[in-house]
């Protein structure tokens, strides 16, 4: 005890020295007697702290309504059959409207006598908009036709691809290279010769000099009867 007293006098007389108060330190508590204060409390816990809210009586039995279900399948039922019935009226409506008019089948197949055109002459009739170039061919023609090479054709193709039967020759009077009318029995082929830039087509309507790239074009057309050409 005696040691402690010079201990605390030696710090004072330091302190007073140096200006500064003397630093005294708190008694000490009891660490456990601290504990036991702190850790302390009066609020505590029990098991029915936390309630849960009881919702049985809003929940179903899950049995169901058995007539308020075969209502909701009837109602169900009912507006799949209407819209079923409009969808196929609907559909009905749009297919005859694209359909083509009684004008536009005309205008889509064109009946020709060829019986009234003479063996060597050449006919042009009008369809879709286009001429077309209708040839009623010598024998001579068809040979001549017959015996070119493939070889120097610009776009080959046989005479017999060309044509159905051998003395008519059915094709678009439209030439391939800017889409000008060719003159008939001209040029320096016997068949046909356009004008515009100068493009010759023999008596199968081939390409054979010229500008233009490719033969002239044969439509679709079938021989109803010997002497009844329909085109298209």
């Amino acid at each position: 005890m005696a040691s402690r007293s010079i201990v605390r006098t030696t710090k004072s007389v330091l302190a007073s020295r140096l200006g500064c108060p003397a630093i005294t330190r708190p008694a000490s508590r009891s660490v456990a007697a601290f504990d036991q204060k702190r850790l302390s409390s009066n609020f505590y816990t029990t098991d029915n702290t936390y309630k849960v809210p009881d919702f049985s009586h809003y929940v179903k039995d899950g049995k169901g309504d058995d007539n308020s279900r075969v209502y909701s399948y009837f109602m169900i039922g009912s507006l799949g059959l209407l819209s079923a019935a409009g969808a196929k009226a609907t559909v009905q409506d749009f297919l005859s409207n694209m359909a083509a008019s009684a004008d536009v089948l005309a205008l889509a197949k064109v009946e020709v006598d060829l019986a009234s055109i003479p063996e060597g002459k050449n006919v042009i009739i009008k369809w879709r908009g286009k001429p077309v170039f209708i040839r009623h061919r010598t024998v001579h023609e068809i040979e001549e036709a017959r015996s070119v090479d493939m070889k120097v054709l610009r776009d080959p193709q046989t005479d017999e691809d060309r044509v159905q039967k051998a003395e008519w020759l059915v094709m678009l009077g439209v030439c391939t290279h800017l889409g000008c009318v060719p003159i008939g029995e001209s040029g320096d082929f016997g068949g046909w010769f356009c004008p515009c830039h100068g493009s010759h087509y023999d008596i199968s309507g081939r390409i054979r000099k010229g500008p233009a790239p490719l033969n002239l074009e044969v439509p679709e057309y079938e021989f109803a009867t010997e002497d009844q050409l329909i085109i298209g």
